[in-house]
């Protein structure tokens, strides 16, 4: 299944809807992300502004689901910033993070350990 989100005037997804994967195929059964686009506006008016989303992140960094922004830049859906003024959004992963109490995704810390005998 697929999955569209439907944007807003400042590109915030409204929200998502489910189409079956043979709305989106071509005439080689290729999916097509415009093809899916064409069909959602057919349902719900040509005015309308789609984007396809994934369920599980694969494409977009994140699920585009009623709330969300989605960044034509970045070529993502921006999750909402959690309340408070810390929040610093992470440019590889999209999502929000407390430097104060955590690194982002892309940060490793190694700490190394000494043992002795």
């Amino acid at each position: 299944m697929a999955h569209f989100a439907k944007l807003g005037e400042n590109n915030e997804v409204l929200n998502t809807i489910v189409v079956n994967n043979d709305m989106l195929w071509d005439a080689n059964g290729v999916e097509v992300e415009a093809i899916g686009i064409a069909f959602c506006q057919s349902l719900f008016g040509q005015d309308t502004r789609w984007v396809q989303t994934s369920f599980n992140g694969n494409f977009r960094k994140n699920y585009g689901y009623s709330g969300c922004t989605y960044d034509p830049v970045r070529d993502a859906f921006i999750l909402p910033k959690p309340e408070g003024d810390n929040w610093v959004l992470n440019e590889k992963t999209c999502q929000w993070y407390d430097p104060a109490a955590s690194k982002p995704d892309d940060e490793v810390s190694i700490e190394i350990g000494v043992s002795r005998v």
